[in-house]
């Protein structure tokens, strides 16, 4: 059985069809790349999946548990499916140490000695663990970012979403937060990922899905989606990548 399946799904912005009759199916360990153009439907995938974003019809289902529709455990949910956001949304009042042990301590009933060890273990981890006490605006991007990972690992999530979390950042700081994606990864957390950086996806990914007009166009092992795209969506919106010298 899959970690995460989703079955025919389809959402609307007002009369605007942004999710089309989608179906993925994503296996525990995997991790997953979506790429295409703005507006194909990336960013609201991931938030349908975890509830922020509501479905019209279809059904999403962890672990074979539908996880849409009426009577869900929302807060049950998004313990077990973290996501990070473009923005760090770090609370700007609360140090690094009380951004990261807030939720498990409130929600889990994790003792604040036990929350804080682990956050310590996860910032030095990162090469943070001198930023504990600093405040997020006397950080830099990158710094916050993998702040907000941390967070998100905090609470051991069976299922990490990663939504175009490299975008807002200067291109210097990029390379520090994929590294941590990549030790994820590495360990063998299940994650899906937006992306625009291509040869991240190309390195990490076990799977990549090019998403088009709010549908999975084509997807495929990184060799096959970069080498020998066989779609012709994807074979332009890969074109255009290279011509724009972003591959």
């Amino acid at each position: 059985m899959a970690l995460l399946e989703i079955n025919n799904i389809t959402k609307y912005y007002g009369e605007l069809e942004v999710i089309s009759n989608l179906t993925l199916q994503v296996e525990e360990h995997e991790v997953v790349c979506l790429i295409g153009p703005s507006g194909c439907g990336k960013s609201t995938l991931l938030r349908c999946i975890n509830r922020l974003e509501e479905i019209a019809s279809g059904e999403i289902l962890i672990h074979g548990d539908r996880i849409t529709g009426p009577g869900v455990d929302l807060d049950r949910l998004r313990r077990d499916i973290g996501i990070v956001f473009q923005g760090y949304n770090l609370f700007p009042h609360m140090t690094v140490l009380e951004n990261t042990v807030l939720a498990p301590t409130k929600v889990l009933g994790m003792s604040r000695r036990e929350a804080e060890d682990k956050a310590m273990a996860f910032l030095e981890r990162i090469g943070l663990a001198h930023k504990a006490n600093e405040y997020p605006d006397r950080m830099s991007g990158g710094q916050q970012q993998r702040v907000a990972i941390v967070r998100a690992l905090m609470m051991d999530p069976m299922l990490l979403l990663l939504d175009e979390i490299t975008s807002a950042l200067d291109p210097e700081l990029v390379s520090e937060v994929l590294d941590i994606v990549r030790d994820l990864a590495a360990g063998g957390m299940t994650m899906i990922l937006a992306t625009h950086e291509m040869g991240f996806a190309r390195e990490v990914a076990d799977r990549i899905c090019f998403l088009q007009g709010g549908k999975i166009y084509e997807q495929g092992p990184p060799a096959e989606i970069f080498g020998n795209p066989q779609g012709e969506r994807t074979q332009a919106f890969l074109r255009s990548l290279k011509k724009a010298g972003r591959i």
